[in-house]
C-alpha cells in the first residue's frame, strides 16, 4: 500500500503576503501525518489558534510527491538496502 505523507508545519512570515519565515528556527513542526484528511485537521486546529495573529500561517507539505518511485534509487539509498 502506497503511503500519502503530509508534513503540517507554520510560523510567523516576515510579510503576511509573502511565505518568508522570520525566524526559521522558530517555525512549528505540528507532525507528520499518514493521509491528507488528518494533516488537514491539524493544519486547521493550528491555523485556528493562531487566527488572531495575521503573520502566522501553517502548510500542508505532500511529502509522498518529493519521491519518485519510478525514477531509480541514488547510490545513498541503496547503502540502506
Amino acid at each position: 500500500m502506497t503511503q500519502r505523507l503530509h508534513l503540517v508545519f507554520g510560523g510567523e512570515l516576515v510579510d503576511p503576503t509573502k511565505n518568508a519565515f522570520k525566524d526559521v528556527n522558530a517555525i512549528d513542526i505540528i507532525g507528520m501525518f499518514p493521509d491528507y484528511d488528518s494533516a488537514y485537521n491539524a493544519w486547521k486546529s493550528a491555523a485556528q489558534r493562531t487566527v488572531d495573529n495575521a503573520h502566522m500561517r501553517y502548510f500542508i507539505a505532500h511529502i509522498h510527491r518529493l519521491r519518485d518511485e519510478e525514477t531509480p534509487a541514488s547510490s545513498a539509498e541503496e547503502l540502506g538496502s
